[in-house]
């Protein structure tokens, strides 16, 4: 199995950091996030890793560069053109990932976890998805039923369901969705067909020259749940999980993760 890195955001809430660095680099008691999740990855198994750039681009190239690729094979994903967001960035580079034929986990750069991704790959079993999650306090809520596959999406802040009222059963269980997915080719081909469709209805925001346009991976997963198998997983046993995107949690992260 392959690997995607969403690396690419401004960072925004770790000024002054990012006003000089990109957000992936921002270190975790001496280390910088993007070095602890290709590490994890590749002690997971994991050979080949997508990584996509905006945000001070070059100073991840160099970085990596540095470090030998952390002995995996890394494909840069360049978007200093146009910051796709989560679904863009797969649609980039589907054509690759679709040559690869394999699943892919997805890992947001600013997720600090410990959990193990390899007893997570031996759970997707048939479905188009298998989405990490957990009970946390958060202001959107996936939506599973008993099966735990996923039935919508639910704003507490807006009282919004999607993709329609429906998804107001009493029933579902929400829970949070915590950065780490695997998604499958067939995902990723109809992924691709919802970057078209946002081309072809005039709803897309920008599109690149490659023609991904962007978008995030969010929306699509919340259009397709209902026609897709997403499955969602909740790790066992105990395990750390950290947003590392605003300063608080990234103190809390560093205590946490200061003698590894």
């Amino acid at each position: 199995m392959n690997a995607f890195i969403f690396a690419a955001g401004l960072g925004t809430r770790l000024k002054p950091f990012t006003e000089s660095h990109p957000k992936a680099l921002v270190p975790v008691a001496g280390v910088p996030m993007l070095g602890r999740v290709i590490m994890k990855l590749r002690d997971a198994g994991v050979s080949k890793i997508y990584v996509n750039v905006h945000h001070f681009a070059s100073q991840i190239y160099d970085y990596l560069r540095d470090n030998d690729k952390f002995g995996v094979e890394i494909v840069i994903s360049d978007e200093t053109d146009l910051l796709l967001e989560t679904g863009g960035a797969i649609v980039r580079c589907a054509d690759s990932l679709l040559a690869d034929g394999t699943p892919l986990l997805i890992h947001n750069s600013d997720i600090l976890t410990d959990f193990d991704i390899s007893e997570m790959k031996s759970h997707l079993g048939s479905y188009d998805a298998l989405m990490m999650v957990q009970k946390r306090e958060s202001s959107r809520q996936l939506l599973f039923d008993n099966a735990m596959e996923m039935r919508g999406w639910h704003n507490l802040n807006t009282g919004e369901y999607r993709p329609d009222e429906s998804a107001a059963n009493p029933d579902f269980q929400q829970y949070a969705f915590s950065g780490v997915h695997i998604i499958t080719p067939r995902f990723i081909r109809a992924l691709k067909d919802y970057n078209d469709g946002l081309i072809q209805s005039g709803r897309a925001k920008a599109v690149a020259s490659d023609g991904a346009v962007p978008f995030s991976i969010m929306d699509f997963y919340v259009g397709a749940c209902r026609s897709m198998e997403f499955k969602g997983y909740l790790p066992a046993g105990e395990y750390r999980w950290f947003d590392i995107g605003k300063p608080e949690t990234l103190e809390k992260a560093s205590q946490a993760f200061s003698i590894n």
